[in-house]
């Protein structure tokens, strides 16, 4: 299990089970985790300093969320990849941010499109396998500014709880040769579509981009053929 994490560090004025459900979540997430992994709450009991209820209800979180499987009087372990939740939620995004654009290109694009080049310059700075954890996180603040200038930002952390398949789908994609290259490439044309007035532009950009890691489903599923669930 990686990045041991002591109770100490665990921060006690926020409930417990809540912090040790954000530290597996994020593990999960980045693969870290990998499908198959068993948790075991003993081991994490240890890990954390923490009694048994936390972490007991730590992996009820996630398994709510469909990324653990829990096996009664036997062991939790990390789900695979749900292609079909994946999907899902790719849906949900497109819709959601498909008309976020549009409205954004019509009423703010040269603020919008402003703000969103201020971040993408950020993430132009960390577009190397060593900055893998950074870029990423640069990439959510992107498109969380698409929400939060449309004034629907309470959306946005529905869509992340959304999207747990989809993120740890992208995760295994981003380290592929020109990922990290075509991510950038289609901000750009995103940030580019909204200056520019026209909402079809940005919608088309937007669209391309979103569609982008479940494009070559076939392709990851043949690198890590153990990790996916069609």
């Amino acid at each position: 299990m990686s990045g041991m994490i002591r109770g100490g560090q665990l921060d006690r004025s926020r409930q417990v089970a809540l912090q040790v459900h954000e530290i597996l979540r994020e593990r999960i997430l980045k693969v870290e985790l990998v499908p198959g992994t068993v948790l075991s709450r003993a081991s994490l009991q240890l890990e954390f300093g923490v009694s048994q209820t936390p972490v007991r209800d730590a992996l009820m979180r996630l398994q709510e969320e469909g990324i653990v499987d829990v096996y009664p009087q036997y062991a939790t372990v990390v789900a695979k990849i749900d292609i079909d939740h994946a999907r899902q939620a790719q849906f949900l995004r497109l819709s959601i941010e498909l008309e976020a654009v549009r409205r954004l290109t019509e009423v703010a694009p040269a603020k919008t499109a402003a703000e969103l080049g201020e971040i993408l310059a950020k993430q132009k700075t960390v577009a190397t396998p060593e900055t893998y954890d950074t870029f990423d996180g640069i990439d959510r603040e992107f498109h969380r500014k698409l929400y939060e200038r449309s004034g629907i930002l309470q959306l946005w952390a529905n869509v992340r709880r959304q999207s747990v398949h989809l993120d740890r789908l992208r995760r295994l994609n981003l380290p592929m040769p020109g990922k990290m290259q075509m991510v950038i490439a289609d901000h750009e044309a995103i940030v580019e579509g909204i200056a520019s007035g026209k909402p079809e532009v940005a919608a088309a950009a937007l669209k391309k981009h979103l569609s982008g890691t479940l494009s070559i489903i076939d392709v990851i599923s043949a690198e890590f053929p153990d990790y996916i669930r069609v």
